[in-house]
């Protein structure tokens, strides 16, 4: 998948594919309906993905709560492995806010990307002020050269509609699983293992860190886990268990990922992992002592290890 940051000076080589529009935050079934559709619409064109960093939402909210189900690589692998050829990751800075949702078709999608067809969400808003909705995209589309489809949004029996809303409440809630139904894969948390206290290592459990960044929070606890090590001498897949949160018996402020690897030995200092959530065991707590502590992480693996073994 090739990756571009600008509509301007766009490679030639890569005008005339069918483009799916929007934020993407997830990749889940609902998103993953409008790239189905847009390969559809033009099976012999590159599908390509358009969307914007930092999120919009991050710019006009800025002291909201972080919300982010992924970061923007996080969103690159996901959408790689779904076979897009094509990744337009437009900043959304002042310039590009300013646009109208005339101009955004005139000089975004025809005249720099060179769109073949474009694809979006029933619920899809551009344009400075939003006033661009499907209704204008398709007319312009139809005026500028680009066919227009629009992906109905997407429901589950029980679950009702998809969104990244909905897989947010369902994290915050602690159920993994059903976040995993809408998304269509576990829920993963990706980045740079980072020096911690060590303090797993001499417990008999030693943990790969990682930070939490602008994003959003699942409920904070134990969670029987799939790891994939994304590069690095130990790059691969393995199963373990992990906690997420502030770390209350050693007095913690800034959350943060801790995962225990399942029979495995080495060093992922610097490595990038990406965790999947499968089960939440059970919330934080503070222990009378390490020996409590050490107790209650050995019935935690095992409690992990039998689910992540079941069929």
């Amino acid at each position: 998948m090739r990756i571009v940051q600008s509509f301007s000076d766009f490679p030639p080589d890569l005008r005339g594919a069918s483009l799916a529009i929007g934020n993407f935050d997830g990749v889940h079934l609902g998103h993953q309906a409008v790239l189905r559709q847009a390969r559809a619409a033009a099976p012999d064109a590159p599908l390509g993905v358009v969307t914007f960093e930092p999120h919009p939402r991050e710019v006009f909210q800025p002291a909201a709560p972080p919300f982010r189900l992924m970061n923007a690589e996080a969103r690159a692998h996901r959408l790689e492995k779904l076979g897009v050829d094509l990744l337009v990751q437009l900043p959304f800075d002042e310039a590009f806010r300013s646009l109208t949702d005339q101009a955004f078709c005139r000089e975004v999608l025809a005249g720099g990307i060179g769109a073949a067809h474009v694809t979006v969400g029933a619920d899809f808003r551009y344009g400075k002020g939003r006033t661009g909705d499907v209704e204008t995209l398709a007319r312009d589309g139809a005026a500028l050269g680009f066919g227009v489809t629009v992906a109905e949004i997407e429901s589950l029996p029980g679950v009702g509609e998809i969104s990244s809303t909905a897989i947010r409440e369902a994290l915050t809630e602690g159920r993994p699983r059903e976040a995993a139904a809408m998304l269509g894969h576990w829920h993963r948390i990706e980045g740079p293992v980072i020096h911690g206290a060590k303090r797993g290592r001499e417990m008999g459990y030693p943990t790969a860190n990682m930070g939490l960044p602008r994003l959003h929070r699942p409920a904070f606890g134990v969670y029987a886990v799939l790891v994939e090590v994304l590069d690095g001498a130990h790059r691969g897949q393995h199963s373990g268990v992990a906690s997420l949160g502030i770390r209350p018996m050693f007095e913690g402020d800034a959350p943060n990922l801790e995962t225990h690897l399942f029979d495995f030995t080495g060093d992922l200092y610097d490595a990038h992992l990406s965790i999947g959530l499968v089960e939440f065991l059970r919330p934080e707590a503070k222990f009378d002592g390490l020996p409590a502590l050490i107790a209650q992480m050995a019935r935690d693996e095992a409690k992990a290890r039998a689910i992540l073994a079941a069929p």
